[in-house]
């Protein structure tokens, strides 16, 4: 059976360096290199009975996502798993459904069995770590941070990304920009929200923005509905911001049941479009990088479980508009 003693004699390393690589820490990017390229060889599998033996805790990270049906938390459980599974960990994904108890059993599974570590999109503001972290169970919270815990965290500048929507559509002549967003206890809903007000104040004043303000829950119908309602104003948005893709499908429903579409009314989405039968033509992309968030996550949550005990760190990556 080949050994770690066998991939360090073929990469001219230590054996130390090969624990470190296969367990997530930082080397060099050479070191990395010849490390990987030696067990590729060699054809070498970690022994994850001794790892576990070792350091009781399994080769497996938990996952802990609010919607599975939703793309982009799909491109970001491949970021996560890719890098996992480079330094020889293996994915458990569960779905909360943005419930908080489901969310709470979830960390539970994780503690029983002995996972190395767990990567959390919290349900809420209020998500609930602290037994992770009572245990030295490393913890990284992803797009969604919690401010109320000193744990890891990888996001998106969504304020930044609010703002620029926003100000998109009132440089292309949109007078009344709505703002369709997530639950109010949801941090990502907060910020993209507070772009938005803060470009619509610039250009309109505070005085209505309230009228063109929606909370929804994330999903189609949600988006659906706030349209719907929006639309039903004795003055109604020419053009709107939504905060996730989910809810744009459901924007565009009710667009269509009411004669309109883009570009004659204004919509800027966060993320991709879910459904290929809605085209991008006059819509605004505010692009979030859901594979890089989940790379940078899992790339956070490695060095945790391979010895780093710094300080918590934030990771803020920068959403982009595309027309």
């Amino acid at each position: 059976m080949v050994t770690i003693y066998d991939v360090a004699a073929r990469a001219g390393v230590s054996a130390t360096t090969v624990s470190r690589v296969l367990n997530g820490a930082k080397v060099s990017p050479e070191s990395e290199r010849l490390v990987r390229a030696a067990a590729a060889e060699l054809a070498f599998t970690p022994n994850r009975t001794a790892r576990r033996l070792r350091g009781q805790h399994s080769a497996v990270i938990g996952l802990i996502i609010p919607d599975i049906e939703n793309p982009f938390f799909t491109a970001l459980a491949r970021g996560v798993e890719n890098r996992a599974r480079a330094a020889g960990y293996s994915v458990v994904l569960c779905n909360t459904d943005e419930d908080p108890e489901r969310e709470a059993t979830y960390i539970d599974i994780a503690l029983a069995e002995h996972m190395a570590g767990v990567i959390l999109a919290p349900a809420d503001d209020a998500s609930d770590v602290s037994r992770l972290v009572a245990q030295r169970r490393p913890v990284v919270a992803v797009d969604r941070s919690l401010a109320h815990a000193e744990v890891d965290a990888v996001t998106v500048d969504n304020r930044a990304g609010g703002h620029s929507a926003a100000e998109s559509l009132f440089a292309a002549g949109f007078t009344r920009v709505a703002c369709i967003t997530g639950p109010s206890s949801v941090e990502t809903a907060q910020l993209r929200m507070a772009g938005w007000r803060q470009a619509a104040a610039r250009h309109t004043g505070d005085g209505h923005l309230e009228d063109l303000l929606r909370y929804a829950d994330y999903r189609v119908d949600g988006g659906r509905q706030a349209m719907a309602e929006l639309l039903a104003l004795p003055e109604p948005p020419d053009a709107a911001v939504v905060a996730n893709n989910l809810m744009a499908a459901g924007a565009l429903d009710a667009l269509h049941d009411a004669g309109l579409a883009p570009p004659g009314f204004g919509l800027a989405v966060f993320g991709d479009l879910p459904f290929a039968s809605f085209g991008r033509r006059g819509i605004r992309v505010v692009d979030v990088p859901a594979r890089e968030l989940g790379e940078a996550a899992a790339t956070l949550l490695l060095e945790r479980i391979g010895g780093d005990a710094g300080p918590a760190k934030t990771v803020v990556l920068r959403t982009r508009e595309q027309r």
